[in-house]
């Protein structure tokens, strides 16, 4: 290389109101998830992203804010906490506590079953919440392993409750009409699409999750979603031959086919198994008032109410998100694939320029069938295929450590993680290698 080195310009993040955006955490069909620096305090917090006018357009704005504005109101040591609500012109902004802990899922996975005591600690934390959220009015219908997350010191969180499922209002019968949820931990009620009652939902949800914590594996589980939904209705499982006996009763009175017979929070709170090393959950003093305005601002369609939205080219990764991103925090194992765990996610790095790494990413995609669209240092694959699991989708976004290194990450958003793994990880893994030659 000659001549003397232009120095780069830093590049920019971008920043709604005081927050400082980064890296995405997760990300569905309907929202994403991202790290958020908060610039007047340096706190850190996770951002959902919504699209405002998906939003609008599906007449889901009163039902949103009054569930926003609810979750607001709770504090709870097992529920994610909601801090505040922003706009711009085209998303919403739902300001939320970082738990940066992993998804309990991530923790079955790797070391499978758990014990039945730890089993039972975070059984106890998931009922305390879901209590909780129900004396409120608000039901989560959409719970499972990955929606339940740890803090720093193991204690359990419920995510999205009140926005995973963007549920009608409840009918003149009293029951919800509107199916939705994960398939292996749906209530069978809300499969006969005949209206059930949310809470009773949910604590089939919480048994589903009580037998996967034990068990290491899910007690309904068919390739063919009909003969699923057989299983689940009649809920036809067997124990694992390690259940003892207290935990089968609890387990057989929650997955209950009957909503009116299954029992109840109130009747769980007093089982004898349940009750083993129970702590109520503690609520610290908090005599702050908390202000909903900004939930009405939000979804208002005034100007006055929108914040700036201010993007530049490929955003920084610090420190933070660099270490905390890697395996038990272990710069040495950032890059490396784990053989032993199938991750939902991938990255490598390159010092090839932003521009170069979005041209070989999109020159690798198209042979394997996927459709490609770009946005700023963004990609969106698409497979032209259905897979075992839908069409595989995978988000791709280039993030800058340095002026002369970049962090690749390739996110699945959609379909198969095994499908993912085959066509896209082992790929990618053969680009990067080119591209660290370069």
């Amino acid at each position: 290389m000659s001549g003397s080195r232009r120095k780069a310009t830093p590049a920019s993040r971008t920043r709604v109101g005081n927050y400082e955006i980064g890296r995405t955490l997760g990300e569905g069909s309907f929202a994403k998830v991202k790290y958020a620096r908060n610039t007047v305090n340096g706190d850190l917090a996770a951002i959902k992203i919504l699209d405002r006018e998906k939003v609008f357009r599906h007449k889901m704005v009163e039902q949103l804010k009054r569930e926003i504005s609810t979750m607001k109101l709770i504090k709870h040591p097992n529920v994610v906490e909601i801090i505040e609500v922003m706009a711009s012109k085209t998303k919403i902004y739902i300001v939320l506590e970082l738990v940066n802990g992993g998804e309990l899922f991530d923790k079955i996975a790797q070391q499978g079953r758990l014990k039945e005591d730890e089993a039972r600690r975070y059984f106890q934390q998931l009922i305390n919440a879901v209590d909780y959220c129900h004396s409120r009015g608000v039901y989560h219908r959409d719970l499972k392993p990955e929606n339940l997350i740890l803090d720093a010191n193991g204690i359990l969180k419920v995510s999205d409750f009140g926005l995973s499922a963007f549920s009608l209002q409840v009918r003149e019968d009293g029951l919800l009409h509107t199916a939705c949820g994960t398939p292996n931990y749906v209530a069978p009620e809300v499969l006969s699409d005949k209206g059930y009652d949310g809470a009773a939902a949910d604590v089939w949800s919480c048994g589903v999750i009580l037998f996967v914590l034990m068990a290491g594996y899910l007690p309904f589980d068919e390739p063919n979603l009909m003969t699923l939904y057989k299983r689940i209705c009649k809920a036809e499982f067997s124990y694992p031959s390690w259940f003892s006996s207290g935990a089968k009763r609890v387990i057989k009175r929650i997955l209950d086919p009957n909503p009116i017979t299954r029992i109840s929070i109130a009747d769980l709170l007093e089982d004898e198994w349940f009750k083993q090393g129970y702590k109520p959950p503690s609520f610290g003093q908090d005599d702050e008032d908390i202000n909903i305005d900004d939930v009405d601002a939000a979804f208002s369609n005034s100007k006055e109410c929108l914040v700036t939205e201010k993007k530049e080219k490929p955003e920084s990764m610090n420190a933070f998100e660099l270490i905390s991103s890697s395996n038990q925090f272990s710069l040495e194992n950032l890059f490396e694939k784990q053989a032993s765990l199938v991750k939902k996610e991938t990255r490598f790095t390159s010092q090839r320029s932003a521009s170069e790494i979005m041209s070989k990413m999109e020159e690798t995609a198209k042979p394997l069938g996927f459709n490609v669209r770009k946005d700023n240092y963004k990609i969106k694959m698409k497979g032209d295929k259905s897979g075992r699991k839908g069409q595989l989708s995978v988000a791709t976004e280039v993030f800058e450590v340095a002026p002369s290194l970049h962090v690749v990450e390739l996110r699945k958003t959609g379909g198969d993680t095994l499908e993912f793994h085959k066509d896209v990880v082992w790929n990618t893994d053969g680009a990067a290698e080119e591209q660290h030659k370069a």
